[in-house]
């Protein structure tokens, strides 16, 4: 986790430098039946430093479910359970293929990582006990990740399913030596929090603003905050912004996803929410990642301040830093099946 959170870092300073180059993601979304669509999924990124060059694809049939307030998205691939997700590296100085990873443990290092980097700036330095909203596997990742920046003492786990929180909670202790106590409801996670996480798969409201005590950092993977919580931020903190096209500047935008639809006037869209993009509240006071790298602003000036940081469109910046890191270990240690080089190359020019 943290070789994942310095090759974040270093990724995003390329981007603040013009070394870096990233899109944002690009859904197409096509209905299935009258409550399931499919989604393709991409981002991508590559650095002039590095060298190299990463595509994340995504293949996804979807749900909702649940009643309004505690909706969830389910996901899968061919069958509930099962999922396809993909990262091809390549390296840019020959423009050869070298690794095609799954990408289900890179998107839960590059996730937690990415929270990582905005506790690191945006938390206070004496946070200790973290209120964590969600009890998966992004869960345990943000545990991680927020120790690699931050010495926690104890975690506040709610999860809907007390078997679930209750099996984290355990874990928790035993991988890492913390307090980790399973609470019964959300807001007792957030009762005393330094830190609150959301990581669940909930369509709405996960983290609330009547619970959030004066101090707080907040991060939300899952979900999102609630209007009071968002009149609370502070500060709000952005990653960072995928680069503009160099040939059609007027397409830069700062929407986290883009999305394109078929049928786009079909039933089945009344059951999905859209997503959109984050936008700071018009009274929180933005601060974007690379100025505070470059020492020209701070993420927070006072030990009072509700702080709030999200990624931004960057998604693409982030993979193919974790998976180059991956890959270059997987060589070191002689991991993974080798695939023969002319299996991906022709000699027919395209």
């Amino acid at each position: 986790m943290a070789d994942a959170v310095r090759a974040l870092e270093e990724s995003y300073r390329d981007l603040a430098d013009g070394v870096g180059i990233c899109r944002p993601r690009i859904d197409l979304s096509l209905p299935v039946d009258d409550t399931r669509v499919y989604r393709w999924g991409t981002m991508e990124g590559s650095s002039a430093r590095s060298g190299y060059v990463a595509i994340r694809m995504k293949s996804d049939v979807l749900r909702e479910t649940g009643p309004p307030g505690l909706r969830t998205q389910e996901k899968y691939c061919v069958r509930p359970g099962r999922f396809c997700g993909l990262v091809l590296l390549l390296d840019a100085r020959t423009g050869e293929p070298v690794a095609l990873l799954n990408d289900g443990l890179l998107q839960h290092l590059r996730v937690g990582a990415d929270s990582a980097i905005g506790v690191r700036f945006g938390a206070r330095a004496d946070a200790r006990v973290l209120g964590l909203l969600g009890s998966g596997g992004m869960a345990r990742s943000h545990v991680e990740a927020f120790l690699a920046v931050r010495p926690l003492e104890r975690v506040q786990v709610y999860s809907p399913t007390r078997r679930h929180r209750e099996r984290f909670a355990a874990e928790m202790r035993e991988r890492h030596g913390l307090e980790v106590v399973a609470v019964d409801e959300p807001e007792q996670a957030q009762h005393g929090a330094d830190i609150v996480a959301g990581c669940t798969d909930t369509v709405g409201d996960v983290v609330f603003g009547h619970h959030l005590r004066p101090g707080t950092h907040v991060t939300c993977v899952g979900g999102r905050p609630d209007a009071r919580a968002r009149d609370r931020f502070d500060v709000w903190l952005r990653l960072g912004s995928a680069s503009a096209p160099a040939s059609a500047p007027g397409w830069a935008t700062e929407d986290e996803y883009v999305t394109y639809r078929a049928r786009p006037d079909a039933p089945v869209w009344r059951h999905h929410h859209d997503r959109g993009g984050h936008r700071p509240p018009q009274h929180a006071r933005l601060v974007r990642l690379d100025a505070a790298l470059a020492g020209h602003d701070r993420a927070r000036d006072d030990e009072e301040q509700v702080t709030f940081s999200e990624r931004g469109n960057i998604q693409g910046a982030q993979f193919h830093a974790v998976a180059a890191v991956v890959y270059e270990r997987a060589k070191e240690r002689g991991l993974g099946h080798e695939i023969p080089r002319d299996w991906l190359l022709q000699d027919i020019r395209e």
